[in-house]
């Protein structure tokens, strides 16, 4: 293999791993999900700029992941691919602006914990969308989880005010 090579690899290894946690040995995808909640409160008071850089990252995410499947990892969705989790996890809390308060921290622990849950469980139809190939694949379960969650954390926000009191 050329050093040039060796380079690309690298860093596309280091890209689609969240910094290499997709090789802690057990949990990569919660420890993934963690990276992005980490991206999520560094980047979300950007307001519109933390869409633009969201939607860059899922953009490029989406080829190297399939580069990485196939040149590096030589299988489909391995667990040390966790870009997926923090991508779905900045997803999930779209709706959201981190402010260091009590209730932006619960909707960032409940948000983790719903993603975690939709990401792991597979309802319908995330579980299906595990067979598309390529890195479009290993993200789209991911953004359906992020949405499920979103909507959770949705009811959270907005039910209160829907109760006749």
């Amino acid at each position: 293999m050329t050093r040039e090579k060796n380079i690309k690899h690298d860093i596309i290894d280091f890209v689609v791993t969240g910094f290499y946690t997709g090789y802690f040995p057990f949990m990569p995808g919660t420890f993934g999900s963690l990276v992005g909640v980490f991206l999520f409160i560094l980047l979300s008071p950007l307001g519109i700029w933390f869409y633009l850089i969201w939607v860059m990252i899922l953009c490029l995410a989406i080829p190297i992941t399939t580069y990485a499947e196939k040149h590096i990892y030589a299988s489909k969705d391995p667990q040390v691919i966790v870009i997926d989790e923090i991508l779905g996890m900045m997803a999930t809390l779209f709706t959201f602006s981190f402010r260091g308060d009590i209730e932006s921290w619960e909707f960032v622990i409940f948000g983790f914990l719903f993603f975690r849950l939709f990401d792991i469980t597979k309802p319908t139809p995330i579980a299906s969308l595990q067979k598309i190939n390529g890195g479009f694949g290993v993200m789209i379960d991911d953004l359906f989880a992020a949405f499920y969650a979103n909507l959770l954390l949705q009811i959270i926000r907005f039910a209160p005010s829907l109760l006749p009191l």
